[in-house]
């Protein structure tokens, strides 16, 4: 068994290495996942700075608000998996970041074509997926009550179903759903003190963490 703590939407918040450091300590982890929004629309460089401060491995993908430069930077003290996979302890872990188009217009987004274009050669069955913007009507419902997520997203996880699809962006739509034998999980926004953990071994078991009390 394979435990990771997962991050999301971190936004520059520098404490949110000290409890993330905590957390992996307290459960034991092995790793860390992290799914985008590291920076606040920059500087790339913050997100090299963030996960050198990290005292486990980490994997990430990056975010719609983490602009040109932070793919590299997430490569320096990290692995990145946007458009990239690999294997830990025999499981294929693999994703994509940035987002769907938005009305915000910020730095990493792009069309839905693009999003299968780019995400279907690394696709396979029984692999955890690393996304930042989750598969349109899971976990992706924002204030205003409309789904957000990527439909490209959606079309390839119902091809190839994989175990678990992990993501963050939608602050609001933290939660976890089992459907038809896959797990979808928003841990929430770290910058609101939320985390979760998700086990990898024969299956896969998500838990939502408890948050972080300000101090």
């Amino acid at each position: 068994m394979t435990k990771f703590l997962v991050l999301s939407d971190i936004h520059c918040r520098e404490r949110v290495i000290t409890w993330a450091n905590d957390l992996a300590r307290e459960h034991q982890v092995d790793a860390f996942l992290i799914l985008g929004d590291i920076t606040h629309f920059g500087p790339p460089s913050w997100a090299d700075e963030f996960l050198c401060k990290l005292d486990r491995p980490s994997f990430a993908v990056p975010g719609n608000c983490d602009p040109n430069g932070t793919i590299d930077e997430i490569g320096k003290h990290g692995t990145c998996l946007h458009g990239k996979k690999t294997k830990i302890q025999g499981r294929t872990f693999g994703g994509w970041g940035g987002a769907n188009l938005t009305i915000f217009n910020t730095p990493f987004e792009m069309p839905e074509e693009e999003i299968l274009n780019g995400l279907y050669p690394i696709m396979e069955p029984d692999m955890v997926l690393l996304t930042h913007c989750p598969p349109y009507s899971y976990n992706d419902f924002t204030t205003t009550r409309r789904h957000a997520g990527s439909t490209a997203i959606r079309s390839l996880v119902s091809e190839f179903k994989p175990a678990a699809v992990i993501s963050g962006h939608i602050h609001e739509n933290r939660g976890i759903v089992e459907e038809n034998g896959i797990l979808y999980m928003n841990p929430g926004a770290a910058k609101n003190n939320f985390s979760a953990l998700l086990e990898v071994g024969d299956g896969v078991r998500g838990t939502l963490l408890d948050p972080v009390p300000d101090h």
